[in-house]
């Protein structure tokens, strides 16, 4: 699940500060709904959550709940696609009206931002190469582990230190890199791993109880002071939970009920 570093946060507290000085409008649904067009951001790089495809279509998981959304507010969806690491100070940059991309509730984001949801949930996990002979954390310790920039993967894996860390756009380079032996781990949230290892990635997860991260929940954020969009959202993810568009998606693009 993608997760802002800790270190990213400071920079974009200080964006919302600047930005404190002049609130949002006083009701933001009102002005999506006027122009017909809810702008939702994510990366594009987080498969099969979100990802470009042949055709040059960003897809996936994210892009169908976003529209899925949009449909229920009565409204096209416009996706916008930016670095992982900026996308909260785009956000408040009213570059889009919110992030459906795999974003984890966390206490530190609520300072900046509000969540609707949340809308799935998952866990952070390393993996190594299919015949890698590391079996545990400790066999990673001087060896070189790949994560997602800006993610709290990264935080995590610098927290707990005794390895080099490289970083990384997002998932595609991850897989790339650990395939190729430019790493010797990748560390990331398990299900879209899981999910390209049933699609034939020769790769598996380490069998630990020592990775800290437990369960996370993903939301979509939007910016503070919006209680009207708020409950919109909140109304419409409710619905397609309830009415089967949510697990129809889930079951397209992952297989399985991930709420």
């Amino acid at each position: 699940m993608r997760t802002v570093f800790s270190g990213l946060l400071a920079a974009t507290m200080a964006v919302a500060a600047t930005f404190s000085a002049a609130p949002a409008s006083a009701d933001e649904l009102e002005d999506i709904k006027a122009a017909g067009e809810l702008r939702i951001a994510m990366t594009g790089q987080y498969p099969p959550f979100n990802f470009v495809n042949d055709k040059n279509e960003v897809v996936g998981f994210d892009p169908s709940i976003g529209q899925a959304l949009g449909e229920r507010l009565g409204v096209k969806v416009k996706i916008v696609t930016t670095a992982w690491d900026g996308i909260i100070a785009g956000l408040l940059a009213n570059k889009y009206d919110a992030v459906v991309g795999s974003m984890t509730i966390t206490p530190e984001r609520d300072k900046v931002i509000d969540f609707v949801g949340p809308y799935y949930r998952t866990g952070r996990a390393v993996f190594v190469k299919e015949d890698s002979p590391i079996k545990s954390l400790d066999e990673l310790t001087e060896k070189t582990v790949g994560v997602t920039l800006g993610e709290t993967h990264e935080k995590w894996a610098r927290e707990r230190g005794g390895w080099e860390i490289r970083t990384y756009k997002g998932l595609p380079e991850l897989l790339l890199e650990l395939n190729s032996g430019r790493v010797d781990a990748i560390i990331n949230d398990n299900i879209p791993v899981k999910v390209a290892i049933k699609s034939g990635e020769k790769i598996r997860q380490l069998e630990t109880t020592e990775i800290s991260g437990g369960e996370l929940f993903a939301g979509i954020a939007i910016r503070q002071n919006n209680p009207a969009l708020q409950a919109a959202m909140q109304k419409a993810l409710d619905d397609i939970m309830a009415d089967g568009t949510y697990e129809k998606i889930a079951m397209e693009w992952i297989g399985s009920d991930i709420r």
